[in-house]
């Protein structure tokens, strides 16, 4: 069966307990009833504050023999109440070795403490005096404990790895360590802990909740990898401090989860962390392999317990191409229209061109081109009458996309010939013995071909270069005509998949343009994507429809982006997508068009291997000269293999 374990995530929790000050038992007590709850949530690693079994703020109390007793005694007695949890908690307790006291993280996992991870970082300043009553990891004597007779791991080198789950490696930290010029997540990291946890005891004070947010995303950027943050929270002593409990999950730069703050109950943030993604990034990131020292750390192992197939705690944005809304996608939308613009700047630039040729069909694709090619032409102070579009009527133009067509030439000022391909596409099919009533592949591409050929050639009349329109996920589909409207001089929407045109447009309408451009930059937004090839119904309606042949581009841009960006497998893939479109595509349907991504995804790498030049703008990008080298003549057979299993296993 397939399980969250099998698909590579660790179901991971941060808790920030209730707490009274040099209560042990109290303390443990919580302690374990939140283990109890995370447990039933099926969470698997679970990580508390620091020094949360006596208290963080027990100030003197600290040099009190029956404080530290209680606080071994109590660990012990968690471990051993804790026998039949599956995975492994994490608390902080103050331990002592060789005459010195330190403030550790204890690792317990099956009845056990497996390891004891001292703090290497102790505040000092300000309000905090831990040197008064700890010492540094580097004063220990010895790499092990001795416990009710038994030797116990000691030392900030312990790496713990989950023998069932091969990648989920968990290195500790506590609090002050992360914040530091070079904590030492980072070592453990290049050493192979993809799971990053920090004990901490953070004050709060105005402005640092967003410090620590963005501490935390920055440090799991850095390390690629989980980084789980568990701090103490009110039941701390407010003597001269408040202690807000804000607890958070990271992972490669984002926040998955996070506690309330300010809450006296216990409270608890739980996550998926996607272990295999980790790994993945690291594989095929050389320079953080590149930064491994000759540094070795103990592995401990343990067991970390599989996670039922459920429903997945963390967020699958069903269009991973585009930004969240309100201002942040206003801001990304900006971002990536001045890294078009920029890049054909360069080029017009570069080439002294003062004229450029684009196919205007009132589409999506052709309108942004046009829309980042206005642009660049003023940053550069170039006449818009320089831009020449053509609009080419054939067999499938209706009504509404030429008109579009026309409007915006004429309302952004740039120069517009219109020239109907039907008596040159007609003279072709006499030419070659195609029967125009046959709707074929011949009968499309050839109209695309006349278009090219005339873009072409009025390029060389102008002396200027051919403005590509082709987007992102029609090259990931092949959805393009070879040698036709595959090729450019330059593309500007090469890196822009379908899903996030249509917001760039909708951007350019609110944000660029105003009155009655952004009109019809509206309705093209509104307009179904078609390349127009096949004639119109009886109504004048657009006859051909392209996501009614190839599938949805919301299904595919997002199969794209796992595939690509994730390097995820199609069982993966069809499992978050089921997960992100329930209610909206049936389980088969997605099975039906993921098939079709990868048929076409692996037939069509030929079109990819010849791309003209087009500006990257975001993580994903299939120039075979930047991110993307596949062969062309690569066989899909595992892949489709894997789906194929599925559909069995479905049909079972």
């Amino acid at each position: 069966m397939t399980t969250l374990s099998s698909l590579g995530y660790c179901r991971l929790g941060v808790v920030s307990p209730q707490l009274r000050v040099a209560d042990v038992e109290f303390n443990c007590e919580q302690i374990r009833l939140a283990a109890e709850s995370a447990g039933r949530q099926d969470c698997r690693l679970l990580i508390f504050p620091e020094l949360c079994v006596s208290g963080y703020t027990c100030g003197d109390l600290f040099f009190q023999s029956l404080l530290l007793s209680r606080a071994k005694a109590g660990v012990l007695a968690l471990a051993a109440a804790l026998k039949d949890w599956p995975g492994a908690v994490v608390v902080g307790a103050p331990v002592e070795q060789g005459g010195r006291l330190f403030n550790c993280a204890v690792f317990i996992s099956g009845g056990q403490v497996l390891g004891v991870v001292p703090k290497t970082f102790l505040p000092n300043t300000q309000e905090f005096y831990e040197e008064r009553w700890f010492s540094a990891s580097g004063d220990r004597t010895a790499d092990f404990l001795e416990w009710d007779g038994g030797s116990i791991p000691f030392g900030t080198d312990l790496l713990f790895n989950a023998v069932d789950q091969p990648g989920c490696v968990v290195g500790v930290e506590i609090c002050e360590d992360a914040w530091v010029a070079s904590p030492p997540s980072g070592r453990m990291a290049v050493q192979g802990a993809t799971v990053l946890v920090n004990l901490s005891a953070s004050p709060e004070v105005l402005g640092k909740e967003g410090y620590r947010r963005s501490l935390v995303e920055a440090q799991s950027a850095r390390c690629l990898a989980a980084y789980a943050y568990a701090s103490a929270g009110p039941g701390e002593s407010s003597t001269d401090l408040v202690f807000s409990g804000h607890s958070l999950v990271a992972e490669n730069g984002v926040v998955l989860a996070e506690t309330e703050r300010f809450q006296f109950e216990t409270e608890m943030a739980m996550a998926d962390i996607d272990v295999e993604r980790l790994i993945n990034e690291r594989v095929k990131n050389n320079s953080f392999g590149a930064s491994a020292t000759n540094e070795k750390g103990r592995f401990v192992p343990f067991v970390l317990g599989a996670v039922a197939q459920q429903v997945l705690r963390r967020p699958i944005p069903i269009t991973p191409f585009v930004p969240p809304g309100g201002e942040e996608r206003s801001c990304r939308c900006r971002e990536i229209f001045s890294l078009q613009t920029t890049g054909l700047a360069k080029r017009l630039r570069h080439t002294g061109a003062s004229k450029v040729v684009i196919g205007l069909s009132g589409g999506l694709d052709s309108t942004l081109a046009l829309l980042v090619t206005v642009k660049a032409f003023d940053r550069l102070g170039l006449d818009r009458k320089g831009i020449v579009t053509i609009t080419m009527p054939g067999f499938g133009t209706t009504t509404r996309t030429r008109g579009n067509a026309e409007a915006l030439a004429d309302l952004l000022g740039v120069s517009l010939r219109i020239i109907s391909i039907d008596a040159a596409v007609r003279r072709h099919f006499s030419d070659i013995g195609h029967d125009e009533a046959l709707h074929d592949i011949t009968y499309e591409n050839a109209q695309a071909r006349e278009r090219t050929q005339i873009l072409m050639d009025v390029a060389n009349q102008q002396g200027g270069f051919v403005i590509g329109t082709g987007d992102l996920s029609e090259l990931a589909l092949g959805w393009c005509t070879y040698n036709a409207d595959h090729m450019s001089m330059y593309g500007v929407n090469a890196g822009v998949p379908k899903t996030l045109v249509r917001y760039l447009v909708s951007w350019c309408a609110e944000a660029e343009f105003s009155g009655r451009t952004s009109e019809v930059l509206a309705d093209v937004c509104e307009t179904p994507v078609s390349p127009e090839l096949l004639p119109p119904t009886e109504d004048g309606q657009i006859g051909q429809v392209t996501e009614d042949h190839v599938g949805p581009y919301i299904l595919h841009d997002f199969f794209l982006y796992h595939l690509v960006r994730l390097q995820y497998a199609p069982r993966k893939i069809y499992f978050l997508a089921c997960q992100a479109f329930d209610g909206e595509f049936a389980p088969e349907t997605i099975l039906r068009w993921l098939k079709t991504f990868y048929r076409r995804f692996f037939s069509q790498q030929f079109k990819r291997s010849c791309l003209p030049d087009g500006p990257k703008v975001g993580s994903v990008v299939l120039s075979p000269r930047g991110d993307w080298r596949m062969p062309s003549d690569a066989s899909a057979a595992l892949w489709l293999g894997e789906l194929e299993l599925i559909e069995q296993e479905k049909g079972k």
